[in-house]
């Protein structure tokens, strides 16, 4: 079993970058794919990001895409996110999520493995 610890999170002003990082333990972590979603101040989970356990395959909200990057180095069983031209409505609790599988899913309920999320806040 996975186990996931996301850091990295913070305040920042708009147009700023964070890069997030989720920690997974466990032998297992290369054979996940891993997606990240975020949830905002009176919002449900949004979906943001997803890589495929090879790093070959990557899908991306249409809110992020062209600022966020997913990435992920295996031999440190760490996925990242790294979030440039930050703007107000990215201000969200983030949390990384695993799923053995070699789809990309997009839903949070088809992921049983989460973090304990990471604040983002962006500042005006």
């Amino acid at each position: 079993q996975v186990q996931l610890v996301e850091s990295g999170g913070g305040l920042v002003q708009a147009g700023g970058s964070l890069r997030l990082s989720c920690a997974a333990s466990g032998r297992s972590f290369s054979n996940y794919a891993m997606g990240w979603f975020r949830q905002g101040p009176g919002k449900g989970r949004e979906f943001v990001a997803v890589i495929s356990w090879s790093g070959r395959n990557i899908h991306y909200a249409d809110s992020v895409k062209g600022r966020f990057t997913i990435s992920r180095d295996n031999a440190k069983n760490t996925v990242y996110l790294q979030m440039n031209s930050l703007k107000l409505e990215d201000t969200a609790i983030y949390y990384c999520a695993a799923r053995d599988s070699a789809l990309l899913p997009t839903t949070s309920d088809l992921y049983a493995i989460w973090g304990q999320g990471t604040q983002v806040t962006v500042s005006s």
